[in-house]
């Protein structure tokens, strides 16, 4: 593969091999001439005088055959195991009589090398899919997690400071063995599918009329954004099941969607946003109450949509889908 500060440039293999086929120069003084090896000198004449001009650029080092490559049949049984057992190269190995390190190059160029690649229940390879406008499609989906009690909770204070805590803390109930209860928070998130602009509001419950409510007012903040929604994509829950939910989208004009059930990939966006909000809000740092924490939010919330990086949209913060909109986003 040639350089830029290669000896024999397409160009100096041209005018050598011009010089020993044109003008009949002895290849052993134009080797000379050139600073190269005899036998890189003739083969360079040799292909001047078969191909022209074009037989000076670089070749493909790759083999015209390969008779030690593994037989389909092999690569189809390897790929099996993979898709339907999810075993790993030394499993396949051991089934197959091939070496792991051979099923891990099968695996590779095949793109399952990495089980994140394929489906985990039906085995197959993930299909990725992304509406071509913002609104053409929104996310929505609840997720519940714990009150913090005051003065902190156990991922920061441990077990027993924070069961102390949570028994000390105003209005806390009781579970039937008796244990100190202090509620859960319902954090509703509507995600829009090109952009991942993000919305998200907490409740203390995920009835319908609560999720209705949700979803009247992330449209309207959608749409004072510019963005109209057409479709609303939710997981088969009560609240998304409801009569209620169904009138109130054929009043917004929008057309709702259901994940099939027990299949939670069909949303993963918002299961994936979910998974984003825990870790940079929820858990990311000690709260002492749940104010406090929910307070955090709309800052979060903020910084995710205009300033993290997003690498399922080129590593840029999801209000760069907006970029025309962007002044009037708040």
């Amino acid at each position: 593969m040639s350089h830029a500060n290669a000896a024999l440039t397409p160009r100096q293999r041209l005018r050598m091999a011009r010089l020993i086929v044109d003008d009949r120069w002895p290849i052993s003084q134009a080797a000379r001439q050139f600073n190269c090896s005899w036998p890189t000198a003739k083969r360079w004449a040799e292909r001047y005088a078969a191909m022209g001009e074009d037989g000076m650029q670089d070749r493909s080092s790759r083999p015209h055959r390969n008779p030690n490559r593994t037989p389909q049949r092999l690569v189809r049984k390897i790929v099996h195991l993979r898709w339907k057992k999810r075993l790993g190269p030394v499993a396949i190995g051991a089934k197959v009589g091939m070496p792991a390190s051979t099923v891990h190059a099968v695996l590779t160029r095949c793109r399952l090398n990495r089980l994140s690649h394929v489906d985990k229940r039906t085995g197959e390879v993930v299909r990725r899919y992304e509406h071509d406008k913002p609104g053409a499609m929104i996310h929505v989906d609840v997720k519940k997690l714990g009150n913090i009690p005051d003065g902190g909770g156990w991922r920061y204070l441990g077990k027993q400071q924070g069961g102390k805590n949570r028994a000390a803390t105003v209005g806390a109930g009781r579970s039937k063995r008796r244990q100190p209860l202090v509620g859960t928070a319902f954090v509703h998130t509507v995600i829009d599918d090109h952009s991942r602009v993000a919305y998200a509001e907490i409740h203390a419950d995920e009835q319908a009329v609560t999720a209705v409510g949700v979803l009247r007012r992330a449209v309207s903040w959608f749409a004072a954004r510019g963005i109209t929604v057409e479709r609303v994509l939710s997981d088969n829950g009560s609240a998304y099941k409801s009569h209620l939910w169904r009138d109130t989208c054929t009043e917004l004009n929008i057309t709702p969607k259901k994940t099939r059930p027990y299949r939670p990939q069909t949303n993963g966006k918002i299961e994936r946003f979910h998974r984003t909000l825990a870790d940079g809000w929820a858990f990311s740092r000690f709260y002492a109450s749940e104010s406090a924490r929910r307070n955090a939010l709309p800052a979060w919330l903020h910084e995710y949509n205009h300033h993290r990086p997003h690498t399922a949209i080129g590593s840029k913060p999801p209000i760069s889908r907006l970029t025309n909109l962007a002044g009037q986003y708040t």
